[in-house]
């Protein structure tokens, strides 16, 4: 028997009698994904679209700003 073997057999060795202790249980509570940044960026988007969409219907209540010579 190897050096791998034999440290494979010593941690199953090790591992048998923990087997009847170890329990999966699901969570009391589901899980919550926080997706505030993506709903966040949205908007923000949608915003200055419905911006820019009101600025070239109504060229006159925006005008530019005035450029340095």
């Amino acid at each position: 028997m190897n050096w791998t073997a034999a440290k494979l057999a010593a941690a199953i060795a090790a591992v048998l009698p923990l087997g009847g202790c170890i329990t999966v249980k699901p969570p009391d509570k589901p899980i919550e994904v926080n997706l505030n940044v993506d709903i966040k960026q949205e908007v923000v988007v949608r915003l200055q679209q419905d911006v820019q969409q009101l600025i070239e219907k109504n060229p006159q209540a925006f005008p530019a700003p005035a450029t340095r010579p």
